[in-house]
């Protein structure tokens, strides 16, 4: 390893939906944070790594900065504000508008207090069709926050995203290699394979349904022929929901089930038989127990 090698540890922080995971999937090469057009899918610190030979970018996607409704809501934001005092750079996704509504506010004014560099990073540029309005956008947030660097970014068309990994490396102090250069996450199998699978619901079912459910994974066990045996439950809410997730003859549920094992047979290069059951726990998002239970509790370091 050389004496410039350059190492540490990156917030990536915005409200819910501006693409916070799908850019750190991309800049990583690989998917790890689930991905979904529905607000506030990442729910706890998702803690990914990137290694070249400049140096390791150890990235920290958390949840989306909201006003909370109920006791997971409170969980997701004081995981991302806990953040920003633990890490050498922060990342603070917003998209294309001149408009800097109280979300955005909010965030600007947690900001400033952060002694950290922070790197204004305008994600989806690609929904914009004129370049100088861009520019426009962002000067809008150069009047809030004193930023180290701003970036336009499409996080989804791989948009000026090596400028983006370029400048971290300038930001980051010279340190050790933290982590294997062939490790992407510290991330449990158990753990991912339980997002990808609230992810395909996520993107399955109708919009009243996905806050309010989790995934566990009961059992994961390696075959002598290195096949996977997972078995997985759903839990929601209401007994409504219940239905919903099941489906007719058990249909919605078979999708969820084959969509998210085939993307768990990618990440683990296995075959993989995947057994899912739905149970309904009602108002579990209000309840510290089962909060705990479902993987949802501070992190004590």
């Amino acid at each position: 390893m050389s004496d410039n090698f350059r190492s540490g540890f990156v917030a990536l922080i915005g409200r819910p939906n501006v693409g916070k995971s799908t850019l750190m999937n991309h800049l990583i090469g690989q998917k790890i944070a689930i991905t979904s057009e529905k607000p506030q899918t990442t729910r706890n610190r998702i803690q990914t790594v990137y290694t070249d030979e400049r140096g390791q970018i150890i990235f920290l996607d958390t949840p989306g900065i909201h006003k909370a409704k109920n006791r997971l809501g409170e969980y997701m934001v004081n995981v991302a504000v806990g953040t920003l005092s633990e890490v050498d750079v922060v990342l603070w996704l917003v998209e294309p508008s001149s408009f800097i509504g109280a979300g955005e506010q909010h965030i600007a004014e947690l900001l400033k207090k952060v002694k950290t560099p922070v790197i204004l990073v305008m994600n989806k540029i690609d929904t914009v069709k004129d370049p100088k309005e861009i520019e426009r956008f962002m000067d809008a947030y150069r009047g809030l926050v004193k930023f180290a660097q701003t970036v336009p970014v499409s996080a989804l068309r791989n948009r000026n995203t090596d400028r983006l990994t370029e400048l971290l490396f300038q930001y980051l102090p010279y340190g050790p290699q933290y982590y294997d250069e062939d490790t992407v996450t510290d991330q449990p199998m158990r753990q991912i394979a339980a997002e990808l699978i609230r992810e395909k619901a996520l993107r399955m079912l109708s919009d009243e349904i996905p806050h309010g459910i989790a995934v566990t994974i009961e059992k994961m066990s390696e075959r002598k022929n290195g096949m996977f045996d997972i078995e997985a439950t759903i839990i929601c809410e209401r007994d409504s929901h219940k239905g919903i997730i099941i489906g007719k003859g058990g249909a919605m549920l078979k999708r969820i089930g084959t969509a998210a094992r085939q993307e768990i047979e990618n990440l683990m290069g296995a075959q993989v038989n995947l057994k899912l059951w739905v149970k309904v726990r009602k108002e579990w998002r209000d309840s510290e127990l089962y909060m705990k239970n479902y993987g949802y509790f501070e992190q004590k370091e």
